[in-house]
C-alpha cells in the first residue's frame, strides 16, 4: 500500500511539473493565433471591400470613398472612387513594398523606407501600418497581459531584430464575439500616442467583424480618422497577378 501511495504521489508531481514547464509555450501560441486572426479579420483568404474614410485635422476635413482588394496577408490594392478630383489614386502592397499611383501625372511611385512613417492619404494611418499590420505576430513578442470574464488584453513588444515604429502595442479583445475593442500604440519612450476603437459589430457571412474603426492621434486632440466598411465580401477567386503594377494603373 505504501508503494502504491508513493507511485501516486510521484505521478501527480510529474503531471504538475509538465504543466509548469509546458504551459508557457502553449499560451504563447494561443495568443499569437488570436492576434493573427484579429489582424486578418477584414481580409481572410481574400476579400473585396468598399469603405468610406473620413479624416479631420486641425486645418481641414476630407471624405474618401474607396474600393479595396486583398489576398492573404501580403497583397493589397486600394483605389479611390470619390471625390472625382482624386478618383483612381491607388495604393498597392506586395509583401513589404508599397507603391502609389497618381493618375493626374500618370506616375507610379514606390514608397521608400524613409517615407514609411508618413501619412497615408492624409489620414492618421501610416504607410508602415499598411505594411506591418498583418505581421504583428511575426514582428512582436506577444504575451497575455490580462484576462477577465469578457476580455483578453495582449501586450506586443518588438522583437530585437524587428524594424518597427511602435515601442509597444496593447490589444483589448472581446471574447464573445471575438473581436477587437481597442488597440493602443506607444512610441519608443513608451508614451501612448494613438488609439484605435472598433464598433458597429455585424456578421458578414460566417465572420463577425466591427464595421467602423476610429483612429485617435492622442498628441493631436480633436483630430480623427474614421473607416467605415459599407460592403465586405470574402473568399473571392483572386490571384497574385491581380496585384500588379499594371493593375494599379488600370481601374
Amino acid at each position: 500500500m505504501i508503494l502504491i501511495h508513493r507511485k501516486k504521489i510521484l505521478t501527480c508531481l510529474t503531471t504538475m511539473l509538465c504543466l509548469v514547464l509546458f504551459s508557457g509555450p502553449v499560451l504563447a501560441l494561443d495568443v499569437q493565433s488570436l492576434i493573427r486572426e484579429i489582424e486578418q479579420q477584414y481580409m481572410g483568404a481574400s476579400s473585396q471591400a468598399k469603405t468610406t474614410m473620413q479624416v479631420r485635422t486641425a486645418n481641414w476635413e476630407r471624405t474618401l470613398e474607396m474600393e479595396a482588394w486583398s489576398l492573404g496577408r501580403d497583397y493589397f490594392l486600394i483605389r479611390i472612387l470619390e471625390p472625382a478630383k482624386e478618383r483612381d489614386v491607388a495604393t498597392l502592397k506586395r509583401n513589404r513594398e508599397v507603391w502609389n499611383y497618381l493618375p493626374k501625372v500618370d506616375r507610379v511611385i514606390k514608397v521608400p523606407p524613409s517615407m514609411m512613417g508618413g501619412s497615408w492619404m492624409g489620414s492618421h494611418i501610416t504607410n508602415d501600418d499598411l505594411v506591418k499590420a498583418n505581421h504583428i505576430d511575426e514582428e512582436y513578442q506577444l504575451r497575455l497581459l490580462e484576462e477577465s470574464a469578457t476580455h483578453f488584453v495582449v501586450e506586443c513588444l518588438p522583437k530585437p531584430e524587428a524594424a518597427v515604429v511602435w515601442g509597444k502595442i496593447i490589444y483589448r479583445v472581446r471574447k464573445q464575439p471575438q473581436v477587437p475593442e481597442q488597440v493602443d500604440y506607444y512610441d519608443e519612450e513608451m508614451v501612448r500616442v494613438r488609439e484605435i476603437h472598433f464598433d458597429q459589430i455585424h456578421q458578414i457571412g460566417d465572420r463577425i467583424v466591427p464595421l467602423r474603426l476610429t483612429v485617435l492621434p492622442l498628441e493631436k486632440p480633436g483630430e480623427t480618422t474614421i473607416f467605415h466598411y459599407r460592403e465586405l465580401v470574402y473568399d473571392l477567386p483572386l490571384e497574385e497577378s491581380f496585384f500588379s503594377l499594371r493593375n494599379l494603373k488600370q481601374p
